[in-house]
């Protein structure tokens, strides 16, 4: 027996409606002109365009029972429910058009097979059995709606069924990223796909966060998303590196590098906590990007040993003239302060792409970071002797 407390149906069922959502904008940008997006508002899904509804469906989607879709299914009637009752009401233009999408099935001569997109398409034979089982039936699950159904004129129901469409058999919610695969084909090369769609998802998932959280009447525009896969598309260009906004926007925890080299380095320097933060900040951006695009295979073999090389020898002709400038007997005051001037055009100046789309200050800087940690570089005039001498594990 199942746990009737386990929401996991639930669940699946709206993030089916989201995955669903973004695979027909992506269709739908390639050949339609501005649209926007809804989602749970008029309906499981709407399209607008100019601020009107031109489609509105409703979304199914079924685990281990996929269920067939008879004359009584639930899955038909609670959609006629919903739809009559906007129709009576005036909820939408006369000529909206109606989407059922379902992972269950309608066998042939059922209500729904009259109702698909294909050569058997007859809304008048559905409305005829449409008819005949609100007016006979005694299920008293589908009561309220064979009421809400018989309640529309018979010309609104002939309207509303010659504007309906049902999608049955339809991809379940794994299934149908193989459709988002065929739509971003020829966006990348094809051994990126799965990395593009990733990215996109995760983008899409948070716009529709803040679109369910804002005001009743925000949509999703077609031009958001038109950007973002722009955005995305130049970063798998042979020149860039894709950035991922949720590492950017990954809060960090302080303690997890207080004992680093890099930190100690900076101690060493008496920078301040706010410039040390930051530090962090940028250490992390670049080691969780570095390791994702070696993981990804964005990086060619010795690509990141070269630019570590670059990073070093900037670094060197700048240590090496501080070196010069304040000699060996400097004061440790007087070292200290150099150590900070040549921190601050590591901090602020030093801007070398690793790839020359790839303008992101972090890159540099968190790099410049991963080096100091190694103890390949450093700030300080006397950083590898000071460090050597400190107790800290794994010296």
């Amino acid at each position: 027996m199942g746990n009737p407390f386990d929401a996991t149906p639930s669940m699946l069922g709206y993030l089916y409606q989201v995955r669903l959502a973004l695979v027909d904008s992506i269709r739908r940008s390639k050949s339609e002109g501005s649209f926007s997006v809804k989602l749970e508002k008029l309906d499981d899904l709407a399209f607008e365009a100019e601020g009107a509804p031109t489609e509105i469906s409703q979304i199914k989607h079924h685990i281990t029972k996929r269920g067939d879709l008879t004359d009584a299914s639930s899955d038909l009637w609670k959609t006629l429910r919903i739809w009559a009752g906007g129709i009576r009401t005036g909820k939408w233009p006369s000529d909206t058009l109606y989407y059922l999408i379902t992972t269950a099935s309608a066998k042939e001569g059922s209500i729904v097979s009259y109702l698909r997109s294909d050569d058997n398409r007859d809304p008048s034979k559905a409305l005829d059995r449409l008819n005949n089982v609100a007016e006979t039936s005694t299920s008293e699950v589908n009561k309220s709606a064979y009421n809400a159904y018989l309640l529309l004129s018979p010309d609104q129901r002939l309207s509303l069924l010659n504007q309906m469409v049902v999608c049955d058999h339809h991809p379940d919610i794994l299934a149908v990223e193989g459709e988002m695969r065929k739509e971003l084909a020829q966006v990348v090369k094809k051994e990126q796909v799965p990395l593009l769609i990733d990215r996109l998802e995760g983008w899409w998932f948070r716009r529709v966060l803040h679109h369910l959280k804002g005001d009743p009447h925000d949509a999703i525009l077609s031009e958001e998303l038109d950007a973002e896969l722009h955005r995305l598309r130049q970063q798998f260009h042979d020149d860039n590196l894709p950035i991922d906004s949720d590492i950017i926007e990954t809060e960090i925890d302080e303690e997890a590098f207080s004992d680093h080299l890099f930190v100690e380095q900076l101690k060493l320097i008496e920078l301040t906590n706010k410039r040390i933060l930051n530090a962090m900040r940028q250490y992390f951006r670049a080691s969780e990007h570095r390791s994702k695009w070696l993981r990804e295979g964005f990086l060619a073999y010795g690509e990141l040993e070269d630019y570590d090389r670059l990073l070093f020898e900037q670094w060197e002709l700048h240590f090496d003239a501080m070196a010069q400038d304040i000699g060996e007997q400097a004061a440790e005051e007087e070292m200290r302060k150099a150590a900070r001037q040549l921190y601050r055009w590591a901090e602020l100046e030093a801007l070398f792409p690793i790839r020359s789309a790839v303008k992101e200050p972090f890159v540099t800087r968190g790099s410049l970071q991963i080096l100091a940690d190694g103890k390949k570089i450093g700030w300080h005039l006397k950083f590898f002797e000071r460090l050597k001498s400190l107790a800290v594990e794994g010296l």
